[in-house]
């Protein structure tokens, strides 16, 4: 993995407790970056600290319903208590357990899908904003979906979530670029998940089949590719991007 630069920082990952999230967490502390382990699942998230402790990095694995709003608070809290700032954030964590055609979709499922994918960065970011703008600057990468410009016919309503995302981490980019606080989003394309895996399984898809589907060179990606467009976004290298929306799809969006 190349260096980019991150030593010393303090990175806050969401839904850090697998599949993209996690090699996000990883890959922070790979790069010598202090790692907020941010998870509603307990148990995959000190999984993921204790990972990272003892390959030699530092983290705190804080449990958090992004969704809820005093939870998101705690996390905030949680981080400042333990690392004193945040330099690099990254709202990774969503839901997508639709799979069905868009007027059978529940109110319920439509409630939780808004909560955590689009709710859960906004309580998120906010706090995130309001912190680096009290410490000169920081970076946020949010990750969003190639389904927000390409929904699938039994997930529109997860795109919804997602194409929101894009349209409210533009206008977020845009208002305080200036003020030192860069904001990004990574836009996965078939990604090699737990969370692809239960989807395929769901609607009845076969894994292989789906990779020539999604991408130019008949494979998926992988969760360290995701990770290493996180990292790139949230370095120096990358200080000309501002709202910026990185395709990592294998060429699909290009189709």
């Amino acid at each position: 993995m190349k260096n980019y630069g991150l030593g010393g920082k303090v990175a806050l990952v969401t839904g850090a407790g697998r599949g993209m999230g996690r090699a996000i967490a990883e890959g922070f502390a790979q790069q010598g970056a202090k790692v907020i382990v941010a998870e509603v699942d307990t148990a995959s998230g000190q999984e993921v600290e204790a990972a990272i402790r003892q390959a030699g990095g530092d983290a705190r694995f804080v449990h958090c319903d992004v969704s809820n709003a005093a939870s998101v608070d705690a996390l905030m809290a949680a981080t400042l208590e333990t690392y004193g700032r945040l330099d690099c954030a990254c709202n990774n964590a969503a839901i997508d357990k639709e799979a069905s055609l868009f007027a059978d979709v529940s109110d319920e499922m439509a409630d939780m899908l808004y909560g955590v994918n689009f709710r859960g960065v906004f309580l998120c970011m906010k706090r995130q904003i309001k912190q680096m703008l009290t410490q000169g600057g920081g970076t946020i990468v949010n990750i969003t979906s190639i389904s927000a410009q390409r929904p699938h016919l039994t997930g529109s309503v997860y795109s919804g979530t997602k194409a929101g995302v894009v349209a409210m981490t533009k206008g977020a980019a845009m208002t305080y670029g200036d003020k030192g606080v860069r904001i990004n989003m990574v836009a996965p394309g078939g990604i090699d998940t737990p969370m692809l895996a239960e989807n395929v399984a769901r609607v009845g898809l076969d894994s292989r089949a789906l990779a020539k589907m999604l991408s130019v060179n008949g494979r998926l990606g992988t969760p360290e590719e995701i990770a290493e467009a996180v990292l790139w976004l949230s370095s120096d290298l990358s200080t000309f991007c501002f709202g910026h929306v990185l395709a990592v799809d294998g060429g699909y969006l290009s189709r």
